[in-house]
């Protein structure tokens, strides 16, 4: 079990849960927007969406020679990580909160950086060698990543939809074989 750890930011210092990868900002989006009871974590293509912006982010900051190359990999790996389905849990924000989407944006921010910081060897919370602000949104706005996301997460979305129908047709259609020659 890991220890607490202290974050900072404008509001003052915030004891954050040693297994989060949420920070600070997280925390105070959990007590200021306690809304509906239903968690960013349940909608987990929408979470891919955001994963892939990004991802996409980095590599362009990156090119453009605002972000450093170790920087971009960890950033890159971590987001890697949660397309396949790792770390769902620690987006904990309510879905419906205030700020047009600037906590869930902040969630996605600080869990990629702390997994981020992790794999350049750093502790989670130590964003002087790689900040969920400065780096993870680097030259981004919630007002672009949130609905770049929510339409990544819809059209993932719908490709799992249309692959679940397909496998539905091809089942009907075996049942169809199987029992053809039962009169109706």
């Amino acid at each position: 079990l890991l220890a607490p750890r202290t974050e900072r930011d404008l509001l003052g210092d915030r004891e954050v849960p040693g297994h989060a990868y949420f920070g600070v900002q997280t925390l105070r989006a959990l007590e200021n927007f306690a809304i509906s009871g239903v968690a960013l974590r349940d909608f987990w293509r929408f979470i891919d969406g955001f994963a892939f912006v990004k991802k996409a982010a980095a590599l362009a900051n990156t090119e453009l020679g605002v972000l450093r190359a170790d920087k971009r990999d960890a950033i890159v790996q971590a987001c890697d990580e949660i397309i396949a389905g790792r770390l769902h849990d620690q987006f904990v924000v309510d879905m419906i909160q205030g700020g047009a989407g600037t906590s869930t944006n902040m969630n996605v921010n600080e869990v990629i950086a702390n997994r981020a910081l992790e794999i350049l060897g750093h502790q989670r919370g130590q964003y002087a060698y790689l900040h969920p602000n400065d780096d993870v949104n680097c030259s981004q706005s919630t007002n672009d990543a949130y609905p770049t996301a929510l339409k990544l997460g819809v059209f993932l979305a719908s490709r799992d939809t249309l692959a679940a129908m397909a496998q539905l047709q091809a089942a009907l259609h075996a049942k169809g074989e199987q029992f053809g020659h039962v009169i109706k």
